[in-house]
């Protein structure tokens, strides 16, 4: 048998399970463990400079591609704690990610030694699994547990709290005969597909809406294939964004009651059945359930059992992974269609495609300050179909999902349920990192570009180049637009006159001297009418520098972007000018129809 530290077992395992890639901040606790990173090889290392930082990488990392999971590396204390948003985040989302601690050493770890803390206790509610493994022996058998939780089921993120002298001490472990434990993932059978099919045919209007259960499942092309064999129309999750092509004929639009769409919410109100794979009935997206339900038959189909029945209770369940389900739903609809089984859904298709010409929101202003809504459309012009999109909370993000265009699945990469501020720039990292061939860019308001934006400075060091669209007003914009039931504006403006800069003029900081202090690119637009410029002068930049490029676009001070007010999905209050001309929204899926 091969003798080594625990240490470097958990590194040897880590290679076994298919990581390449870890991000994180050293630190005496756990040096030990990176001393057997070093010695081993194998695995990338990216240094952060905030371990909140290293964790979003990892979520990045791991949302980018099947099959990643991102590791993420502290020291004790406060580097673990540091890493709870992460983990909420990421188990939140569903999103698998490994958090390694440092702990103190077994024999002082309850006498307050320095950086000692509980942290398993503190991360377990947000954790598939968070132990302090307190003998050297068990750290194989824990890993490799750990591997099989973040897979299994419902996946999600695991802490592994490592005291250094566990790392420190020597075991028996044979790296060439450890395999990975088998993966568990429910599975439908035919006659729940045959049932819930049966209910779909039943319906005159039926809808499929598509989340991230989907996508995290790797089942995209089976989504469409069952959409097209059906002819059933789909909704997209917010995290379910990208299953289905934008502009494909079955594509109905968001839903809900902020990154929806005009015509999906229509679209939605005139259903009678839904059909819900791998998704959640997030608040956000389903608003009042009473509205949200009236006169639909529901089938819901999940990973989790207990996700059956949380928030409503559907006509039917069915507990499985999407893409076992879709499997089994795909050769259903195949048979019933070759037997000329399946109802002509041509007509309801054609009249979702219909309300997507009509409903449209107006993205075309030439104002100076600019309006947000015209940001976006110089980003659809400019950034592709290959393009990954990456954003957390905000009215730019809510702005964001209304008027981008999303093609492929993992090409909207967001956090969906915690939504921390800071979360853009190191997910961004991460994505980059998983990613490098891919145009990467990134999207945030000012407030959450300043949150960790010293994270800038690991794309300058590591050359992880990807774009950054500021929109900058100021305000904490969407907080703001909620005060306004409370006919306040309280301690949300984030204004002054930099003595510094006193060319923003009321703008405060300046991003651009940030930005370039902290070794990237960053370049700042006042007129609309640059900003394709910018963005093209951006691509450039990244290629040949390979650093993170800020373009910062000075928006006016208050936009309200349009939402509902009364948590109803038949009530979204349109405040600005909708389109009423073709010019109107030029990178519309469809052209306005008049």
């Amino acid at each position: 048998m091969a003798r080594m530290t625990a240490a470097r077992a958990a590194v040897e395992i880590l290679k076994r399970e298919g990581v390449s890639d870890a991000f994180g901040v050293p630190g005496a606790a756990i040096n030990p463990f990176y001393a057997a990173l070093r010695a081993a090889g194998g695995i990338h290392h990216t240094l952060a400079r905030h371990v909140e930082g290293a964790s979003h990488m990892a979520e990045g990392y791991t949302r980018t591609r099947p099959g990643n999971i991102g590791v993420c590396i502290g020291t004790s204390g406060p580097a673990g704690t540091d890493m709870i948003t992460g983990l909420y985040s990421a188990i939140g989302d569903s999103i698998p990610i490994l958090c390694i601690t440092g702990q103190a050493p077994t024999a002082v770890i309850h006498k307050e030694d320095f950086q000692a803390v509980d942290i398993a206790s503190i991360a377990r509610p947000v954790t598939k699994m968070a132990v302090t493994v307190l003998e050297a022996a068990q750290v194989p058998g824990v890993f490799q547990q750990a591997f099989h939780l973040m897979r299994s089921g419902r996946p999600g993120p695991v802490l592994v709290d490592l005291p250094v002298d566990v790392q420190l001490t020597e075991i028996e472990f044979d790296p060439e005969t450890y395999e990975p434990l088998p993966v568990y993932k429910p599975a439908a059978t035919r006659a729940q597909i045959d049932k819930a099919i049966g209910l779909l045919n039943s319906s005159e209007r039926p809808l499929i809406v598509a989340g991230g259960g989907v996508i995290n499942a790797d089942a995209a092309e089976l989504l469409v294939e069952f959409a097209e064999l059906t002819g059933t129309p789909v909704v997209p999750t917010l995290m379910g964004w990208g299953v289905l092509p934008d502009d494909h004929e079955l594509n109905a639009g968001m839903v809900g009651l902020q990154t929806s769409h005009r015509h999906g919410n229509a679209t939605f109100l005139e259903s009678d059945f839904v059909l819900g794979i791998g998704n959640r009935w997030a608040n956000r997206h389903t608003g009042r359930l009473d509205v949200y339900t009236a006169g639909r038959t529901f089938v819901h189909v999940d990973i989790e059992p207990t996700q059956i029945g949380k928030i409503f209770a559907p006509d039917y369940g069915i507990t499985s992974d999407a893409k076992a389900a879709l499997e089994l739903f795909v050769a259903a609809a195949r048979e019933l269609k070759a037997a000329g089984r399946l109802p002509d859904r041509s007509e309801w298709a054609a009249a979702a495609q219909e309300k997507r010409a009509r409903l449209q929101r107006r993205t075309h202003f030439d104002d100076i300050p600019i309006k947000p809504q015209r940001v976006y459309e110089e980003m659809n012009k400019v950034f592709g179909p290959e393009t990954r999109y990456v954003s957390t909370i905000g009215l730019s993000q809510i702005a964001g999902a209304q008027m981008l265009h999303v093609f492929k699945p993992r090409h909207w990469i967001n956090c969906g349920q915690a939504g921390p501020l800071g979360w853009t720039v190191p997910a961004a990292l991460g994505v980059a990192k998983a990613d490098p061939e891919a145009p990467v860019v990134a999207l945030s308001g000012d407030y959450d570009f300043q949150f960790l934006i010293e994270e800038l400075a690991v794309g300058a060091q590591h050359r992880i180049p990807y774009i950054h669209v500021l929109v900058n007003n100021a305000y904490l914009g969407l907080i703001r637009q909620a005060q306004r039931a409370f006919e306040i504006d309280f301690q949300v403006n984030l204004e002054f006159e930099n003595i510094n800069s006193p060319e923003l003029g009321v703008y405060g900081v300046d991003h651009v001297k940030v930005a370039e202090g902290l070794g990237c690119k960053a370049i700042r637009v006042t007129d609309p009418n640059e900003l394709g410029a910018a963005f093209e002068q951006a691509r450039k930049l990244a290629a040949e520098y390979r650093v993170p490029v800020v373009v910062e676009a000075i928006l006016e001070r208050v936009t309200n972007i349009s939402m509902s007010t009364t948590n109803d999905i038949s009530q979204v209050v349109e405040f600005e000018e909708i389109a009423t001309e073709p010019e109107h929204a030029p990178t519309s899926i469809r052209t306005l129809k008049v």
